[in-house]
């Protein structure tokens, strides 16, 4: 007898409380996250999940897994003839408590916001990218990326620019040494980086950087080849300044024919295929060499691009007659 009658003493037991009661009033309406659930009760996600696991336990509920949310419901299909009794006789108690009114309101609120935030995506699914990029920009895409490099690096901004995607990496790596042979952007690089102690501004070409063999442990070529005379040239100049095991991470135009854009931009050359690229850095003396094109992004009037990436080898030992010209850090007159 006392085994046969355990079971619905265990029921009992998991509905004797307050807060598991409301639980399963509201999880018999709607399948929530704990996140919701804690806003519909009003109360601690200690608490909530602390009481899921009892019900849980106890087989009136089951979970499944959506995303990164674990989404819960009341479990009505494994509730024995006994235990649908007992409920009915709990629900009926429960439904006319004023808290359980106050939770149906805030549960209907909970369903409002996902209502509405599932409509939004649905049309806004196709122009997301141009969306986010209107409301937010860019720029925490570079900032989140950068938080996976490790601080103890140092990095060459190769072609550095106006200095954005120095001062992105500063915020993160040890040093950051930001080379351009322009003065006018090295000029907009000095504002753009100005208060930042880890960085230093350089002028140098790209045929002849102004950093010792084997100085930084990894170096950042982005939009800058195509204006190099001699990219095989540029190519063992950047493997000369990385550490063994250093990586080299190239973007530029895949090549094409638009001769009015090269000529307006003022590039030596007209883009890279590919194949090609992946082939000058093997014979520059870098190994897992790889290049491919980016997708093209929406509304963007330039050639499409291509990503390249390539890794000193980590036996490799500098050229001794290898020639280096240190320029002088791009100071203010």
């Amino acid at each position: 007898m006392i085994q046969s009658t355990l079971p619905i003493v265990e029921r009992l037991g998991s509905l004797a409380d307050e807060t598991r009661l409301r639980l399963l009033l509201v999880l018999e309406q709607a399948e929530l996250s704990v996140a919701e659930l804690c806003d519909v009760l009003q109360a601690p996600q200690s608490t909530v999940s602390r009481h899921l696991k009892v019900l849980a336990d106890q087989h009136w509920i089951a979970s499944r897994r959506s995303g990164p949310a674990r989404l819960y419901r009341m479990d009505r299909a494994a509730l024995d003839e006994g235990s649908a009794e007992l409920w009915a006789t709990a629900r009926r108690a429960g439904a006319a408590w004023p808290v359980a009114r106050h939770d149906r309101l805030r549960l209907a609120a909970v369903r409002g916001r996902r209502q509405r935030a599932e409509a939004f995506f649905s049309r806004s699914a196709e122009r997301w990218d141009a969306i986010r990029d209107e409301l937010y920009g860019q720029g925490f895409v570079v900032a989140a990326l950068a938080e996976l490099l490790p601080a103890t690096w140092e990095i060459a901004d190769l072609g550095c620019g106006t200095g954005r995607l120095a001062r992105a990496l500063a915020r993160r790596v040890r040093r950051v040494h930001a080379i351009d042979a322009s003065p006018a952007m090295l000029e907009a690089a000095r504002r753009e980086l100005d208060g930042l102690d880890n960085v230093e501004l350089l002028c140098g070409d790209l045929l002849d950087l102004p950093l010792a063999d084997a100085a930084v442990d990894a170096a950042l070529m982005l939009l800058a080849l195509t204006w190099v005379d001699d990219p095989p040239a540029a190519l063992a100049e950047a493997l000369r300044i990385l550490r063994p095991g250093g990586r080299l991470v190239i973007v530029d135009l895949l090549e094409h024919d638009r001769h009015g854009f090269r000529e307006m931009m003022g590039h030596a050359q007209s883009g890279f295929a590919p194949e090609r690229l992946a082939e000058a850095l093997r014979a520059a003396g870098f190994e897992d060499a790889a290049a491919g094109p980016l997708p093209a992004e929406r509304g963007v009037k330039g050639p499409s691009l291509l990503l390249a990436a390539a890794t000193r080898p980590a036996s490799s030992v500098p050229d001794a007659n290898t020639r280096r010209r240190r320029c002088a850090p791009a100071t203010e007159e």
